[in-house]
């Protein structure tokens, strides 16, 4: 078994680590923060814009993978305001179709790379 590290020109790294792993079949996303990936720059108008400019480059990742949405087993939500939940469920569940939830977690942190709002990491299965 030999990881494959893989990086994505799409998506901008600020960082000594791989955007994702592939191993066998299981890809794990590094934790993506709201960077528009045609500027470099953090967007930080709003949680809800913050959590779907994440979400869309997560999708680029997985797409660039030959993967969905649909393939994501495992998701990390890491944030600095617990009392912005419903706000980031309402823009994330936008991204899973039919109640296709993978199992995750969400933690409240003091600070996030970039002063940035919220992070997310995945794990997802390639068929």
């Amino acid at each position: 078994m030999i990881p494959k590290k893989i990086s994505i020109e799409k998506i901008p790294s600020s960082g000594p680590y791989s955007t994702c792993v592939l191993v066998e079949n299981f890809l794990f996303v590094s934790g993506q923060i709201a960077v528009d990936p045609k500027t470099g720059k953090l967007i930080s108008d709003s949680i809800e814009i913050e959590t779907r400019r994440i979400m869309e480059n997560l999708k680029i990742i997985l797409s660039e993978n030959e993967i969905g949405f649909q393939n994501v087993i495992k998701t990390s939500i890491f944030v600095k305001n617990m009392n912005h939940f419903s706000k980031i469920n309402d823009v994330y569940s936008d991204f899973f179709h039919d109640g296709n939830y993978p199992a995750r977690e969400t933690i409240q942190v003091s600070g996030l790379p970039k002063n940035a709002n919220i992070e997310i990491s995945l794990i997802a299965f390639k068929n």
